[in-house]
């Protein structure tokens, strides 16, 4: 199987004879794949319950007439998806450019170590050099042994920023706050 990566580099071998996965970007017929792969990673970080996500909603965040969540797929050599990226844009007030903020990055266990992640990332990477972003961000939680792998690729943990979220209740008794 002959395909290209989003950055136009060609698929190739990982050094053992193997293909890499390809990385594109996500179609709408990936859609059902997609949603079944964040359910995996909700129930993979001990949170099935919190998500919701369907493939209608999915399909209405990608695919608007002006986007603003954008999507990646890993295929296998045999076209299966075997991993995502979702992500969006977020700007740099210090800086002054946009950058990717990854919300979602998630590789299926039977295909870990093929360098689907790797290819992943890279291709966000080279998404952001091609138009001039600065930063790629992403949270990871503190268990999750892919910090290991994050690390190796010189990603560094942000510990002085602390994470803060409104939701539920607190974000509508806020909301009614407004004028």
């Amino acid at each position: 199987m002959s395909s290209t990566v989003s950055t136009g580099r060609p698929l190739a071998d990982r050094g053992d004879g193997s293909p890499r996965p390809a990385i594109r970007p996500a179609r709408p017929s990936d859609v059902p794949a997609i949603v079944a792969m964040v359910h995996e990673l909700a129930d993979y970080e001990r949170a099935a319950d919190e998500c919701h996500l369907t493939e209608e909603q999915l399909h209405a965040a990608l695919f608007a007439e002006r986007p603003a969540l954008f999507g990646h797929v890993a295929l296998d050599p045999e076209g299966e998806t075997i991993g995502f990226a979702l992500w969006f844009l977020n700007f740099s007030t210090w800086r002054g450019v946009h950058g990717i903020y990854l919300e979602d990055l998630y590789v299926r266990p039977s295909a870990r170590g093929t360098g689907a992640g790797r290819r992943l990332l890279a291709t966000l990477a080279a998404v952001c050099v091609e138009r001039g972003y600065q930063r790629l961000d992403w949270w990871v939680l503190n268990w999750n042994p892919a910090r290991e792998f994050y690390h190796s690729i010189g990603a560094a943990p942000m510990d002085e920023w602390v994470p803060y979220r409104l939701s539920g209740d607190a974000l509508s008794a806020l909301a009614e706050q407004a004028d």
